[in-house]
């Protein structure tokens, strides 16, 4: 049995995890922590707001859905102690990766800037097309409350479309009427676009053009059970990887 823990517990997305590893076989939620949200309870366990607590319950892999200002402590921390770290929290720096890096040498970390499996099917199926497309635009829709833009999801798969094909036409827009009516741009050139509305969850299009057609690649996940699989699956697998993993795809 995998002794699991949930860094933001009290959290929309924490706890739903929660409800996913009590569901999940061989998986057994041993601690729940919020560093913010702390005093209440899940499936029986109190939500604690120190970090100890996870130490105090042997956890073996513990779920962080935070934000990256915390997680850039926590992660660290969970490294010291020598448990697995299985990571949801978008918005770090490739300084942040290079820590993370070093840190987990006794223990592994994957970090998944989505765990939909559809998701990861989307910016798989994006990266082969993109050496076929000379125009691409990337749209991405998250839930009002989601504090950075543009989604993890929608900057790897712009990193993966630009390694992908570095034949990029150039944008042809001269003027702005409004400023950044245009996006973001991302790697290779690539604009992104963030959109944040009350309704949402989590969506992306990928869009690619060349003459005569296009092509559109659209991932929804219309509820938060949908990252679910991907979790669990990690739980499962994190202590066979080493170091530091990024995406679920090997895992796939």
């Amino acid at each position: 049995m995998i002794r699991v823990g949930v860094i933001g517990a009290a959290g929309k997305m924490g706890s739903t995890v929660c409800d996913a590893i009590v569901a999940a076989d061989g998986l057994e939620l041993a601690a729940a922590v919020d560093l913010v949200g702390s005093g209440g309870s899940v499936h029986g366990l109190t939500i604690a707001s120190d970090l100890k607590a996870l130490a105090d319950a042997k956890c073996d892999v513990v779920v962080d859905f935070t934000v990256a200002a915390a997680a850039r402590t926590t992660l660290p921390w969970l490294a010291l102690h020598g448990m697995h770290a299985v990571v949801g929290t978008t918005g770090f720096s490739d300084d942040d990766l290079a820590t993370f890096g070093k840190a987990f040498t006794g223990s592994n970390c994957l970090i998944a800037a989505n765990f939909a499996i559809g998701a990861v099917l989307m910016m798989k199926f994006a990266e082969q097309a993109a050496p076929y497309f000379e125009t691409a635009e990337i749209i991405e829709f998250h839930h009002n409350a989601k504090a950075d833009a543009p989604s993890g999801t929608a900057m790897v798969t712009a990193q993966r479309m630009a390694a992908a094909s570095d034949e990029w036409a150039a944008d042809p827009t001269k003027h702005e009427v409004i400023p950044g009516a245009r996006g973001g741009v991302g790697p290779g050139g690539i604009h992104v676009h963030g959109v944040r509305m009350v309704g949402m969850t989590a969506s992306q299009e990928v869009i690619l053009g060349t003459a005569g057609q296009t092509l559109v690649i659209r991932h929804d996940s219309n509820d938060r059970v949908s990252f679910m699989p991907g979790v669990v699956l990690a739980c499962r697998k994190v202590g066979d990887l080493k170091g530091l993993t990024m995406g679920i795809d090997s895992l796939l």
